[in-house]
């Protein structure tokens, strides 16, 4: 059996490497550390997912300071969308905790699995993206909320100035990503990147740095619920929360000296085989509860 010291020092180092990995490729730790806690530790997965949590508002908190100062970030976009994931964060939160109640965890293993899955498409689908063409014209609604802005991106050498779109079909994608990011206990920064940069039309950039932002008090939204459920475990949550951030920060040192190419297909095909492998779960679990 292993001992307590050896286990926190376990869950340590899988998360420093979770969060490395994970700030190569712009998804964060969180989506890795749930399937490796209940695939490789047995860990039940509410408990795993009340760690992770914990762990992406730390990261958020870290990282997102950054790219505020940069003034890449539009605060006021992010602010606005909160109102939808926070919403969203809550009702996730409460359904996870309802499933495992209700001897329906392997919903929540299934879900998990089909996300990795499309985790991994989206690198894939992203890793070329730039930020050359952006909307520049704002429709009604964000007009008069002024979801518009500009910044200098020193790749291109010029400003880039931009303004958001179809709000409401970006509020209906942000409610879906905060009720993954209760329900997983994820960022679902994937899920936010696509509701700015594909149905709002704002640049990639903006838009990445705008839901690093924002999964931060997503997340923080949903923690309290699994905490008075009793699913927030200090031990496993504190070396988890300090391993992710440990990994991301020495993340993006290495991205700026790395080209992650090769990085990023071999982490799409590791988000594959660990989605697979929680699909899989979810399954077994579910013919077992049949069985019974």
């Amino acid at each position: 059996m292993v001992s307590v010291d050896a286990y926190i020092l376990y869950t340590l180092l899988i998360s420093v490497l979770a969060g490395l990995i994970g700030s190569l490729v712009g998804i964060g730790g969180g989506i890795l550390v749930v399937p490796v806690l209940t695939l490789l530790f047995g860990v039940p997965i509410q408990y795993a997912i009340g760690a992770s949590i914990v762990s992406v508002i730390a990261t958020s908190s870290g990282s997102a300071s950054a790219y505020v100062r940069d003034r890449i970030t539009n605060l006021r976009v992010g602010m606005f969308l909160e109102i939808a994931t926070t919403s969203g964060a809550i009702i996730g939160a409460v359904l996870t905790l309802f499933l495992v109640h209700s001897g329906l965890s392997w919903i929540v293993y299934t879900v998990f699995g089909i996300v990795l899955i499309y985790s991994g498409y989206d690198i894939l689908k992203r890793r070329n993206k730039s930020d050359t063409v952006v909307n520049q014209t704002p429709d009604k609604l964000s007009n008069y909320l002024n979801l518009k802005g500009s910044y200098y991106d020193s790749a291109l050498k010029k400003e880039i100035v931009y303004a958001a779109t179809r709000v409401p079909a970006g509020m209906g994608i942000m409610f879906c990503a905060g009720m993954l990011s209760g329900l997983l206990g994820i960022g679902s920064g994937a899920l936010k990147v696509l509701g700015m940069d594909t149905m709002m039309k704002l640049p990639f950039k903006v838009s990445t740095t705008t839901s690093n932002f924002m999964i931060g008090v997503t997340a923080a939204a949903s923690t309290g619920i699994f905490f008075i459920g009793g699913y927030v475990n200090p031990i496993l949550a504190a070396p988890v929360a300090i391993g992710v951030v440990i990994g991301s920060f020495f993340g993006t040192k290495v991205l700026v000296r790395t080209r992650p190419s090769s990085l990023r297909l071999l982490f799409v095909a590791v988000l594959a085989v660990l989605g697979i492998e929680m699909i899989r779960n979810g399954i077994v679990l579910s013919h077992a509860l049949g069985a019974l």
